[in-house]
């Protein structure tokens, strides 16, 4: 199945996807990319607020809201797609409670939240007091005790919270939820102006504002992230399992080549250098392979995402689990900043887009469809992700599926959200 939405201008009010599907033709038997599209309420948590400065009130309203998209590609199984997609936006509500009042006033973020606001005077000035108090020695500190944290941070670092909380989750439940394998995750949050996009995986966003296209992510693979592999190898050996070397060598080396020199590199360095072949140096490369073939243990080629906890290299008790990482990357987009026609968009994608279809490619697709469609017409966006997916797929020809170009169209699941960022208010 290969699965297309395009959100639409009123969806936004709603919270509503446009959702579509198409046969694969009896491509893939299975599909495993999964998607949700909320508007998510968040509600102060009782009895959590700023504490507030002496003869203040308590201020801020009680709940927020935000928009939120999520596209899950699962590997090894569906079930912690599945999974993600269904409770992931719940642990992103259930972050940001603590924050609803924060966010809200343009106040700094304070330093510690106060959990009980009935605190009494006197305890809070005696806190104060020690706060104050002068150092028992002359010694200077030796640094500041007080950072200040944007409400932005705060959003990032709940997102990030979010989905450690959904990996746990995964792992608890996983035996009787019937959980298998992994999943990458891209979600896009819009929240109070801002769009926060975080990945974990090797899918893919972009913006297309004005014709001009703004990269919203990056994709984790053993290439891309060969020096945090390499430095967790370095720092914890055990897991390695005496069967792997986290050195990188332009190739496996041989039993003959003991003691020449070859090049390496070691989790350090961007740059090559020679070293002497010892024996240890014969032990499989953590990373092994190149390009879109990279695997982490000859094993998995993505290096972020949720789930995987039984995953183990093959014919081995080696856990593939510490070398993945279920944090995001979080990009922000403050959509306040500039005026949008509804033509700018933000694409997301899993690599089934992205494996066959550059960002250039895309942006062209999206303005062609567009161009077709009065700008208050609901179905672009619609016809935009099905053009996307299509093309992507390919057309089935005497050699196989085939793209425009006669290169072979994508052999993965495809799912594209195609979000709008002006309405037809907005359109000059």
């Amino acid at each position: 199945m290969l699965r297309i939405w395009g959100q639409q201008p009123g969806c936004w009010a709603a919270g509503l996807p446009a959702p579509r599907e198409v046969i694969n033709s009896g491509k893939s038997q299975h599909n495993e990319d999964q998607a949700c599209c909320e508007v998510v309420f968040v509600q102060r948590r009782p009895g959590q607020r700023r504490n507030p400065a002496a003869g203040e009130s308590e201020w801020g309203r009680k709940s927020l809201y935000f928009h939120y998209w999520g596209l899950f590609d699962g590997h090894a199984g569906s079930g912690a797609a599945i999974m993600a997609s269904k409770l992931l936006h719940r642990h992103v509500c259930e972050q940001l409670r603590d924050l609803v009042d924060i966010l809200q006033d343009p106040a700094p973020a304070p330093i510690c939240l106060q959990s009980d606001a009935r605190v009494p005077a006197e305890a809070s000035r005696a806190a104060l007091a020690e706060e104050d108090a002068e150092p028992l020695n002359d010694a200077l500190p030796r640094f500041h005790l007080e950072k200040a944290v944007s409400h932005e941070s705060l959003v990032i670092g709940a997102i990030e919270n979010a989905f450690k909380q959904m990996d746990d989750q995964i792992e608890r439940e996983r035996a009787t939820r019937h959980v298998s394998g992994g999943c990458c995750a891209l979600v896009a949050v819009y929240l109070l102006g801002k769009f926060y996009v975080a990945n974990a995986g090797d899918s893919r966003a972009i913006i297309i504002r004005n014709g001009e296209i703004i990269p919203m992510s990056r994709e984790f693979t053993p290439e891309t992230e060969r020096q945090r592999l390499q430095f967790l190898g370095f720092l914890r050996p055990e897991l390695l399992g005496n069967e792997f070397t986290h050195l990188e060598f332009p190739r496996r080396i041989q039993h003959k080549e003991l003691g020449k020199k070859m090049l390496y590199r070691d989790q350090s360095m961007n740059g090559w250098a020679y070293k002497k072949i010892e024996e240890d140096d014969l032990k499989f490369p953590l990373i092994y392979g190149e390009g879109k073939k990279a695997r982490v243990m000859a094993t998995i080629g993505v290096t972020r995402g949720l789930g995987d906890h039984d995953l183990k290299v093959y014919s081995s008790n080696i856990h593939i689990k510490p070398f993945l990482c279920c944090y995001p990357e979080v990009r922000v987009y403050d959509l306040t900043q500039y005026e949008h026609c509804p033509d700018d968009v933000l694409v997301l994608g899993t690599d089934g887009l992205w494996d066959v279809t550059n960002d250039k490619e895309v942006a062209e697709v999206v303005m062609d469809v567009l161009m077709g469609y009065e700008p208050n017409d609901p179905c672009r966006y619609t016809m935009v992700a099905q053009e996307l997916v299509v093309r992507s797929r390919g057309v089935l020809k005497e050699r196989g599926w085939r793209l425009a170009n006669d290169k072979l169209g994508s052999g993965d699941d495809i799912s594209v959200f195609v979000i709008p960022l002006g309405g037809p208010g907005n359109y000059t």
